[in-house]
């Protein structure tokens, strides 16, 4: 039988730019995300689970988290609900130049449970480094989400961010399942696990 997983949540820069601001997730439809984040930290705290709050701040001159602007503010999803930890970033990766590691060392956390945002850049940047440290790693696909980028390389939408970030996760990264699975996983103590880099390869293969 499987040891259950000794969990934290990491609720990764819910902030007003995502939503009203100048960086606007397109996919999933930001609702949706906010409302899965909004269950996930409510189911969190009743489980006692570990809630972590992230908020990114760049300087006061950023067009972005520009730091006392509006943009920069954590949502009221999460600012209205309880939080065990909260940590201040200033580049993707919620463990670099923060407390994260020491806390969740600190708290005997083995498995971390992965939403915010942007799917493709703080979350994945978080989930890759957990992974890389030794951690066991969840993430939450439809409590997260993507803008839409156009440069000199080519252009994406934000569906097809959102999914090919999230697909290469499952490969080992990260075990991806939706806010539905994961809560019943708390309920039923199933462990979710990710796929692997050769199977999802294989059964590419098979559909040509």
């Amino acid at each position: 039988m499987q040891a259950q997983p000794k969990r934290a949540l990491i609720v990764i820069d819910v902030q007003n730019e995502y939503v009203t601001g100048n960086l606007r997730i397109e996919y999933p439809p930001i609702e949706q995300s906010l409302a899965n984040i909004a269950a996930a930290m409510d189911a969190a705290h009743a489980a006692g689970i570990p809630v972590i709050v992230v908020q990114h701040l760049l300087p006061a001159s950023a067009p972005l988290f520009a730091s006392g602007g509006p943009g920069a503010e954590l949502h009221p999803v999460v600012v209205e609900r309880p939080r065990d930890h909260f940590i201040r970033k200033q580049m993707a990766s919620s463990f670099a130049g923060t407390d994260l590691a020491a806390y969740l060392q600190q708290q005997r956390i083995d498995t971390l449970s992965v939403v915010g945002y942007m799917t493709h850049n703080c979350n994945d940047s978080t989930v890759r480094q957990a992974h890389h440290q030794g951690w066991k790693v969840e993430f939450l696909h439809d409590a997260a989400g993507s803008p839409s980028y156009r440069n000199a390389i080519g252009a994406a939408s934000a569906e097809e961010i959102h999914r090919v970030f999230s697909v290469v996760m499952h490969t080992g990264f990260a075990a991806v399942l939706s806010t539905a699975d994961w809560l019943k996983a708390l309920h039923t103590g199933e462990v979710p696990q990710p796929d692997n880099i050769y199977l999802s390869n294989r059964r590419a293969l098979e559909t040509r």
